[in-house]
């Protein structure tokens, strides 16, 4: 199962579309999971009309539109992996920890609000992955998003594409 890992996308905003690599790579993956600010509704009926599937919650910037057609924690079996998303996690420090009690059914979860990828593993086993943001980079030198494979209860191919310059 190829998933494609989103979050921060901040349209209109930060960015008048969504980059063209993006858009060819959600016709490739078999589940598209967006961990919130997406801004405007726009955004997710694209990404419901193209994913075949679509995880998404909502985040910190997302008005009641949004907020009534998602919700705060998504979760789904993926590849024989209990997955969830959510948009904040809080700080980086204690991260692994706190996610780890606060998600102690989970062997994957997907978070943003940061614009900082992240790919960490908790002591409990608890997969951490942020992808960063397509259209919004902050303070890092790189758009970003993720792929990964979910098969047979494993996660692999875990990778972080670098977008090109606007």
């Amino acid at each position: 199962m190829r998933l494609l890992l989103m979050s921060d996308t901040h349209l209109p905003k930060r960015a008048k579309k969504l980059p063209e690599p993006l858009l060819e790579e959600i016709l490739r993956a078999d589940v598209v999971v967006h961990a919130g600010d997406r801004v405007d509704t726009d955004t997710l009926d694209l990404l419901e009309s193209r994913s075949r599937r679509l995880l998404a919650v909502y985040g910190n910037n997302d008005g009641p539109a949004l907020r009534a057609r998602l919700p705060e924690v998504a979760r789904a079996e993926l590849g024989g992996l209990r997955f969830g998303v959510v948009h904040e996690t809080g700080p980086a420090r204690g991260r692994e920890k706190r996610c780890a009690e606060r998600f102690p059914d989970l062997d994957v979860l997907v978070f943003g609000h940061s614009h900082i990828p992240w790919d960490t593993t908790a002591p409990t086993g608890l997969r951490l992955l942020n992808p960063g943001s397509p259209t919004d980079r902050r303070r890092q030198p790189h758009c970003t998003y993720m792929t990964a494979a979910a098969e047979d209860g494993r996660l692999s191919e875990v990778a972080l594409h670098r977008l090109p310059p606007r």
